[in-house]
């Protein structure tokens, strides 16, 4: 039997709890104090942890902190303050649900159903902060969704090897934070990783860029100049939007990496380079080969290993994610203390399409910071355009849910599983909201 730890200072509820956990097959200890917690977490496995909010020595969010250092059981904080803030700050923190009093049985037992799915599985979901260290330092999420889960997998797969990997995917989707991540991940980690943007080299200049030139090799070559393909010696070689290169600058770039040697411009000296490339396009590269602006012999060189990074409308569990590191990366930029979101914004960022990805959430999130003189950000700081298609959504859901909500509710459902969460999501809607539905249709 599962053992579930117990977190309440209300005495009379806490009992109540535990008497209602033991009916459905949980084994339950309860701790009044943060302190007497920590005591019992030493001496005693448990699968969950329920904790309440506000306790006497101190509060959940710090309790969670520290859980969270030492292993990886769920946590599940409950609170009779539902703030959005707070909400937030619990999803940041790792954990794993977040659940208001009074509770709805059937809710509270299919959380603790999911969480310990999820233990099972050794994939718990939280947050994940990976800090790179180098002449830039970039800070990204490792998101939550089963898209970001696939992606990861596949980074996972591919980075040990000396594959030539080509990332797919449309702009602002983090194609360079991927090539980063398998850098990092990669045997050459400890040596350059040099990110070239194809698109912005003139062609005319490209094989300079490329490999170097020697002084003097064309007029304005006043010094040496070392190309990518030298600086990234023994490290990773990133070109970014490769579908950009002419047909020439290809034919330069497939002998250097079919021959492995480079020659500067003006040079007679060849240079031999080992580099691991990786490539990234938000062009569909097989039709530019089978329209002839792309060489085939260079797509299958550096497509090795293809990889999709995934539009942020396909990652949605992972957007409140992503929306609070955005936030505290605005804070530090702008010098601010912002902490959250209003529900109204959070459901806005929810219905959006985000045609310009994490580039265009960063940049939202960034903007609306600068305009907020209050500690929440609230709708009027958002752009014209997110507001406009909010409420034209919101007038056709209106209609919608008038006329079909039940049956659309029952669709749902079944596409799930009956799983109520899910269920939830995909409605745009709150657990309790849900269960409220499923309540007045009497679809029990």
């Amino acid at each position: 039997m599962n053992k579930i730890l117990l977190i309440e200072d209300d005495i009379t509820f806490s009992k109540m709890l535990k008497h209602f956990l033991e009916r459905n097959q949980y084994i339950v200890d309860i701790s009044y104090t943060i302190k007497n917690a920590f005591t019992l977490l030493k001496k005693n496995s448990y699968n969950l942890i329920f904790t309440d909010l506000r306790l006497p020595d101190g509060d959940g969010i710090n309790f969670l902190k520290q859980v969270k250092k030492n292993n990886n059981i769920p946590v599940v904080l409950m609170t009779s303050y539902a703030e959005v803030s707070t909400a937030v700050q619990a999803m940041k923190q790792g954990a794993f649900d977040y659940v208001s009093k009074p509770f709805n049985p059937d809710e509270v037992i299919e959380v603790i159903k999911n969480a310990l799915e999820e233990k099972s599985k050794n994939n718990i979901i939280t947050k994940t902060l990976i800090q790179e260290k180098g002449e830039n330092n970039t800070q990204f999420i490792k998101g939550i969704s089963s898209a970001s889960r696939a992606l990861y997998e596949y980074i996972d797969l591919v980075a040990p090897t000396n594959m030539s990997v080509l990332i797919n995917g449309q702009s602002g989707t983090g194609k360079e934070v991927v090539a980063k991540t398998i850098h990092k991940q990669s045997t050459r980690k400890n040596h350059p990783f040099i990110a070239v943007d194809c698109g912005a080299i003139p062609k005319e200049i490209a094989s300079s860029e490329f490999f170097g030139h020697k002084k003097g090799a064309f007029t304005g070559a006043t010094n040496h100049k070392t190309g990518h393909f030298e600086a990234a010696n023994n490290g990773t070689l990133f070109l970014d939007e490769i579908g950009n290169l002419s047909y020439e600058n290809q034919i330069q770039l497939l002998r250097a990496l079919q021959e492995r040697k480079i020659k500067p411009v003006g040079s007679s000296e060849e240079i031999t380079v080992n580099i691991r490339l990786i490539t990234a396009t938000n062009e569909n590269l097989l039709k530019a080969v089978e329209e002839g602006d792309f060489r085939e012999d260079l797509y299958h060189r550096i497509n090795e290993f293809s990889i999709k990074t995934p539009s942020l409308k396909d990652r949605n569990d992972d957007l409140i994610l992503y929306a609070d590191f955005f936030l505290n990366k605005a804070n530090q930029q702008l010098n601010k203390s912002v902490i959250g979101f209003s529900l109204q914004v959070l459901t806005i960022f929810q219905s959006y399409h985000w045609p310009g990805n994490l580039r265009e959430l960063s940049n939202i999130i960034k903007r609306a910071t600068l305009l907020t003189q209050t500690k929440i950000i609230e709708k009027h700081t958002l752009p014209d355009e997110l507001i406009y298609v909010e409420e034209e959504k919101s007038t056709s859901i209106k209609f919608s849910t008038k006329e079909n909500e039940k049956k659309l509710i029952l669709k749902v459902l079944d596409k799930v599983g009956n799983n109520k969460t899910k269920a939830a999501k995909l409605l745009n809607i709150t657990r309790k909201t849900l269960y409220n539905k499923i309540n007045e249709y009497n679809l029990n």
